[in-house]
């Protein structure tokens, strides 16, 4: 008796040890293995549709998925970052020929610009009068600004690194969730404690709450870059399509959101001297776009989890703030198994 008892302490203790050494090397890897894990929860069924089109051909199956959700990602990357470089090229363009005196006289049609020529006059001699070298401290202030950026470039190089890294990480374990994901589900089922209905019941909860959030969310920014779209096509905004497309990716981060575009694109309307298209923009922007998101995402999302609004506020605020940009899916994900786990609770054990 005495010796079964040691073997079993003798048998957790290092099976704990063994768990903690584990953790402690897929840490650094625990974000990309939790989205790839996301990703292949929501795509599943496509993938189980290809698979059997495929006639079982599971890592043939694997690997189209793959490949494309790394062109679905890497596409609009791509398109954005070339329309940046262009944009960047040409207002160095306009800075250097205004630079050599070159296009001074259509910047000055500009009502803004005239504008802000009369205040520079107008702080120019003021500052004159108290014996300050108004240009010179601007030189010096845009000195000190371009030291900083330039100083910032080694962070975002590093950043950039780290992000890519990470996505190919993301891809390789997306790969293997798909082509093995049955077989380590069956054997974390096997590890649980609870009969085959209430392990089946706790699984289906999660796919149900990834499934939701994933779908609610892409709904919600799907709906606000169609709105934005059709705004920018119709007030005769540069690159609508395009704008379109960088609406919903943004509509996805919930700080900012569809703003972080409509927002400077009714700011360029403005510096173009079209006031009431800006304001139209604006009125659009804050009235329906940002209203889509408030109204469309609780109704899609919360209603799926059966959750209240309040709470579904809450999971998402404070998965933001434990999790970052993981908590806006963990956060409802955990609040609806919370949900499960007490409803299993009540049924089996509370009353006895």
């Amino acid at each position: 008796m005495n010796q079964n008892w040691l073997v079993t302490i003798f048998f957790f203790a290092l099976l704990s040890v063994i768990l903690y050494l584990s953790f402690l090397i897929l840490a650094p890897f625990l974000k990309p293995i939790a989205w790839a894990a996301i990703l292949a929860i929501t795509v599943y069924p496509v993938y189980a549709w290809l698979q059997k089109f495929l006639k079982g051909r599971s890592a043939l199956a694997a690997l189209i998925m793959t490949l494309v959700i790394t062109w679905l990602f890497l596409f609009p990357v791509f398109q954005i970052a070339g329309f940046l470089s262009h944009q960047a090229l040409e207002l160095a363009k306009t800075v250097r020929d205004l630079a050599n005196g070159e296009g001074l006289e259509s910047w000055k049609e500009r009502p803004w610009v005239n504008e802000l020529l009369r205040l520079w006059e107008s702080l120019s001699f003021q500052s004159a009068v108290l014996e300050i070298d108004l240009k010179k401290a601007v030189i010096e202030g845009s000195q000190v600004g371009s030291a900083f950026l330039v100083a910032q470039v080694k962070d975002v190089a590093q950043n950039v690194f780290a992000f890519t890294v990470n996505f190919i990480i993301t891809l390789i374990t997306f790969f293997f969730f798909l082509r093995d994901g049955k077989i380590f589900c069956e054997r974390i089922r096997s590890l649980l404690p609870m009969d085959r209905k209430e392990q089946a019941h706790l699984f289906e909860n999660i796919v149900n709450s990834i499934q939701a959030v994933i779908h609610g969310s892409l709904i919600t920014a799907l709906v606000q870059g169609l709105l934005a779209g059709l705004a920018y096509w119709f007030l005769a905004v540069p690159f609508a399509a395009l704008l379109g497309v960088a609406t919903i990716f943004a509509a996805l981060f919930p700080i900012g959101g569809s703003a972080l575009i409509w927002l400077p694109a009714a700011l360029y309307l403005f510096l173009q001297g079209t006031y009431i298209q800006a304001i139209a923009l604006l009125i659009w922007g804050v009235g329906i776009v940002a209203s889509v998101d408030n109204l469309l995402r609780p109704v899609l999302i919360g209603n799926r989890l059966k959750l209240s609004v309040l709470f579904l506020f809450f999971s998402i605020l404070g998965g933001l703030s434990l999790f970052g940009m993981l908590g806006l899916i963990l956060g409802p994900v955990l609040f609806a198994l919370l949900a499960a786990l007490l409803d299993l609770y009540l049924r089996d054990y509370a009353r006895g």
